[in-house]
């Protein structure tokens, strides 16, 4: 059952089927890092999304497990999908990768996201595959001095275009193996024409300041209620 069907349902049905289950599969960024040394759960764009669901109605519950984990990949995610994802039983997966991944090579993101799509496809699970953030531009002045290193690294990654292969080829990969797409990066690229996106990264480098997770949060909701 999809997860706007179940939303719907009354008493009996909610004692037969049980609650929604959302499992939120990423990295840093839906683990709930926002700037170094901190992570915020109320303002995490899968919670934002809990909300925007029981806003439709209240009466089902709706639980998200958070399956992020900071700095890992889609690679390093694979062994752990059977006890953080499906033991779950969830309705809806949100998996998240590349922002970690684009430091390693691109036919390993991909073969690791097919993996994990055909894992979710196999059990029938609704799948949105959500695109992430930009990274930096350049390295700001307020960057700490520890990061401002690695800070040149993910503005080069950005800027020579190797994040737009990346995801070009991940959108690719999911709309082939009919996995929902929730293309964010897409709506950053749009917004980085008339906005300095590294402003609108707590650290610098990859993780959203808090207001922008609703843009994560309205753009699944979107995916989700068609």
């Amino acid at each position: 059952m999809r997860v706007m069907e179940k939303l719907m349902l009354e008493y009996d049905g909610l004692v037969k089927n049980g609650p929604i289950n959302i499992v939120a599969f990423g990295d840093s960024v839906t683990h709930g890092a926002v700037a170094p040394d901190e992570i915020n759960y109320d303002t995490v764009y899968w919670n934002l999304l809990r909300k925007k669901l029981n806003n439709v109605r209240n009466y089902v519950p709706v639980n998200v497990i958070n399956a992020g984990i900071g700095g890992i990949t889609a690679s390093g995610s694979i062994s752990r999908m059977e006890r953080d994802v499906f033991s779950h039983n969830p309705e809806l997966v949100i998996v998240c990768f590349g922002l970690n991944d684009v430091n390693g090579s691109l036919e390993e993101y991909i073969s690791s996201l097919e993996t994990i799509f055909s894992e979710c496809n196999k059990r029938g699970v609704e799948t949105v595959f959500l695109t992430p953030n930009m990274l930096n531009t350049y390295v700001a002045e307020d960057t700490l001095d520890e990061l401002k290193g690695y800070a040149a690294v993910t503005a080069e990654i950005q800027n020579s275009g190797k994040m737009d292969k990346y995801m070009d080829a991940a959108t690719a990969l999911a709309e082939k193996m009919n996995i929902k797409v929730c293309d964010c990066y897409k709506k950053w690229k749009k917004i980085s024409e008339t906005q300095d996106v590294t402003m609108l990264l707590a650290n610098r480098i990859n993780h959203p300041i808090k207001e922008m997770h609703e843009l994560f949060a309205a753009a699944l909701f979107d995916v989700i209620s068609k």
